[in-house]
Formats: C-alpha cells, structure tokens, sequence
C-alpha cells in the first residue's frame, strides 16, 4: 500500500513528460478512457518521495497508483490496465504480435497492445535522425507509416509529446551530463 493514495478507484500516474514509457500508460488509459491524475515527477534532480515510496527498487517511472497500490513499469501497467472496468471508449484490443502486409497496425485492422506500447518511442525519431544523420522515412518506409496512421488517433495525437520538443530535452540532458 502506498500511504496517501488509499482512495478507492483513484487512478494516479507518476509520470514525465517526455517519457515514452510514461506516455504509452497515458494513451493506454485514454483508449480505455479512464480518468486519472498525473503527477509530474523531478527525475533529473532529487526524486520525489511518493516515487521512491511507490517504486523503491527502479526509481523510475511510470507507476500507474490504484487503490493504493503500486503497479510499476509500463507493459505491466498496459497489462493491468486491461484487467480496470471501462469509463467510456471501448479498450484496444490485444492483438498477436507482428503486422501483416498491407494492415494499418501491429495486430491487423484494429489498434491494440503492441501499437500502444510503441507508438510514444517514434516522438524520438526526430532526435534519432538528427544526432545520426539519417531518414526513417527512407530507411524504414512501412514503419514511418504505421507511425502517421497511429498519430491520426486521438489518444495518440494529444499525448504524443512533439519531436521538436523532445529534440529540445535531449540538448538538456546532454547539457545535465556534460555530452556536449
């Protein structure tokens, strides 16, 4: 139990914005749309204390808080997610893994776990391209579009943090550990 988070049926996230391991649990739960509360953590500076409670071991985010209990590391949360009671849009369904040609996501015609669990690390394609020189549009055609038809979803179009902002956050981080 984590002290504090006892409320029944409260969903709270420890999140970071840029995370995309934090952003696939935020278009998770609106797929499913469920209401919840984030909670920005520090994670370049000191970490907050309901982090290091709730996630003692990793000390990272996301950690998905229900019913007080802590649910840690994203493809669990995407997993427990699927076991909450809807609150309106229908879940993805999970689908088997691997695209076949010619469908529109991972699992066939119907968005689901895989597309979810990947869609947040193509904001970081930007960032890629630009620190090593090349095109995923040219190199990896197939995913480049897997990746528009996946941001013309809502969920993913709101949550998706822009490629220019996460360019921007890795000049930080290089600035933070003297990579410059």
């Amino acid at each position: 139990m984590v002290a504090g988070e006892e409320e029944k049926g409260r969903l709270v996230l420890l999140d970071f914005w840029v995370s995309p391991f934090a952003q696939r649990c935020r278009i998770a739960l609106a797929e499913k749309g469920l209401a919840y509360e984030s909670v920005e953590q520090e994670l370049l500076g000191d970490k907050g204390e309901l982090l290091l409670r709730s996630n003692p071991v990793h000390k990272k985010v996301p950690v998905l808080l229900h019913d007080g209990h802590a649910v840690c590391e994203s493809l669990v949360i995407l997993e427990h997610r699927g076991r909450l009671p809807p609150r309106g849009a229908a879940a993805p369904p999970r689908r088997p893994l691997g695209a076949r040609a010619g469908a529109a996501f991972f699992g066939g015609e119907a968005f689901g776990f895989v597309d979810v669990a990947l869609i947040p690390l193509t904001s970081w394609f930007y960032s890629y391209e630009e620190h090593g020189g090349f095109s995923v549009q040219q190199e990896f055609p197939r995913l480049a579009e897997w990746a528009r038809r996946c941001g013309e979803r809502e969920s993913v179009a709101k949550i998706l943090t822009k490629r220019e902002e996460v360019l921007d956050f890795i000049g930080v981080l290089k600035k933070c550990y003297g990579v410059e």
